[in-house]
C-alpha cells in the first residue's frame, strides 16, 4: 500500500516561507490520515478522501480557497479514475460545492459520468451536496487588486491499494482571473488517468497538459512495457518541445512511485506506511 499526494506549484504569492513549510506540514499530515484510512478502504476510496482534505485546506487551489475567475465566481473541476475497471468520472466549472471530488465519485454509478456548469450542481444537489461557497478573503482580496498568481494550483492522488488496485483523483480551482467557460485538464484523461498498470495526476498549465497529453501519455507507456522513469522522462521531454508547464505524481502495479516537474516548485508528499517524502 502506498500513495503520493501533490499541492499543485507553489505561486508568486505563496512565495513567504511561513506559506511554504504550512503547505509542507499540510501535505505530510493528509498524506499520513489517508495511509491510515487506505489499510481499511479501496484505493479509489482513499483518492477520494486525500483529495477532500486537500479540498478542505484554504492552502491549496481547490475546494475552499479557489481561484476567482474573471467575472469574480468560482468554478471548480475534478475527475476520479479508477484503474481497475478504468471508469472515469468528473466535474467542469461546477459552482458553490464544497467538494468537487465527491460529486465525481457518486458520479461513477451513473452511466454519464463527466457533467459540466449547471448540470454538474444540478446533479450535486439532487444527491444531497448542499450549497457552499468555496470563497476566501485571500482569494476576494488577490482578485479585488488583480494579482494574478500564477495560476498552477491543482491537488491530487494516487493510491495502489492493499489488493495491488489504482486509483487516481485530482481537483482544481483554475488558474484565476481566467476566461469564463475555460476548461482546464483536471477533468480530463490528460490530467488524470489510471488502469491496472499506472496512475497518474497533473498540475500545472492545462492547456499545456491537454496539449501533451500527459497522463494518458505516461500511463500508457508503462501499460507497453516502459518503466515509470523511462515514461515521464520521453513524456516531459515531449512537453519541454512546447515549453509546457506541468507536474505529475504517479504509481505503478508494482508499487514504484515517481514524480517530475517540468519548473522544480510542485509540492508533494509520498508515504509507503514507514517513511515520508515531502518536498518541494
Amino acid at each position: 500500500m502506498k500513495l503520493i499526494i501533490h499541492g499543485g506549484f507553489f505561486s508568486e504569492s505563496d512565495q513567504s516561507q511561513e506559506t511554504k513549510t504550512a503547505k509542507q506540514q499540510a501535505l505530510k499530515d493528509i498524506a499520513a490520515s489517508s495511509y491510515e484510512y487506505l489499510k481499511n478502504h479501496s484505493a479509489e476510496e482513499t483518492a477520494v478522501f486525500a483529495v477532500s482534505q486537500l479540498e478542505d485546506n484554504e492552502l491549496f487551489n481547490a475546494g475552499t480557497g479557489s481561484q476567482i475567475q474573471s467575472d469574480g465566481k468560482i468554478r471548480m473541476s475534478a475527475a476520479l479514475m479508477n484503474g481497475v475497471n478504468s471508469r472515469f468520472s468528473g466535474v467542469i466549472n461546477v459552482q458553490n460545492i464544497k467538494n468537487p471530488i465527491q460529486v465525481a465519485q457518486v458520479l461513477m454509478k451513473e452511466d454519464d459520468r463527466v457533467l459540466g456548469d449547471d448540470g454538474a450542481k444540478k446533479y450535486a444537489s439532487e444527491n444531497g451536496f448542499a450549497d457552499y461557497s468555496p470563497e476566501t478573503p485571500q482569494r476576494r482580496q488577490e482578485y479585488e487588486e488583480k494579482k494574478k498568481n500564477g495560476g498552477k494550483g491543482t491537488v491530487g492522488c494516487v493510491v495502489i491499494d492493499a489488493q495491488g488496485r489504482l486509483a487516481a483523483a485530482t481537483s482544481t480551482g483554475g488558474k484565476g482571473f481566467e476566461r469564463v467557460g475555460r476548461i482546464s485538464d483536471s477533468a480530463t484523461v490528460a490530467g488524470n488517468f489510471a488502469n491496472e498498470f499506472c496512475a497518474v495526476s497533473c498540475t500545472g498549465v492545462g492547456e499545456d497538459i491537454v496539449s501533451n497529453g500527459t497522463a494518458t501519455k505516461i500511463v500508457t507507456r508503462v501499460t507497453d512495457g516502459k518503466s515509470l522513469e523511462e515514461a515521464f522522462t520521453k513524456t516531459f521531454e515531449e512537453l519541454k518541445a512546447i515549453d509546457g508547464f506541468s507536474g505529475a505524481i504517479a504509481i505503478d502495479n508494482q508499487g514504484n512511485i515517481y514524480h517530475q516537474d517540468s519548473h522544480p516548485t510542485m509540492v508533494f508528499a509520498s508515504f509507503d506506511g514507514t517513511s515520508f517524502e515531502v518536498f518541494e
